[in-house]
């Protein structure tokens, strides 16, 4: 049975976006990846998607999504990024992924978003091990 992931932040515009792009290009399509907002926004974070394009990921394209509560209760992890989206369901194992956030240290911009995607793609990268062993 194929693993499968739903990642959520807030507007699902940027970090889950990358996460899910990150993991499909990591996985191929040996893991089933999913993303979601809390309180989904209108578009992708125009530095999120130049940031992923460096790594010749395109995410575009993706229309932001609320959370689906029938996805949500089938997944077999669901992953928050950052300390502000929460996903609150009975019987759903929610790990938090307290991403690096550059702008604490003054850090924004493009540079900002290269340091989120880098931190995101460690952890991808050992969830995808995690998943596929």
């Amino acid at each position: 049975m194929t693993p499968s992931v739903l990642f959520v932040c807030v507007k699902n515009g940027g970090k889950s976006v990358m996460a899910e792009g990150l993991l499909r290009q990591a996985a191929g399509d040996t893991i089933e990846v999913h993303s979601a907002g809390t309180r989904p926004g209108t578009a992708v974070n125009t530095l999120s998607a130049q940031a992923l394009a460096e790594v010749g990921i395109d995410i575009t394209d993706h229309v932001p999504v609320g959370i689906d509560p029938v996805l949500l209760a089938r997944v077999d992890k669901v992953i928050t990024l950052g300390r502000e989206a929460v996903v609150d369901a009975a019987g759903v194992n929610v790990i938090n992924w307290d991403t690096d956030e550059p702008s604490e240290r003054g850090i924004d911009g493009i540079e900002r978003m290269r340091l989120v995607r880098d931190d995101i793609t460690a952890r991808v990268r050992n969830l995808s091990t995690e998943l596929t062993q």
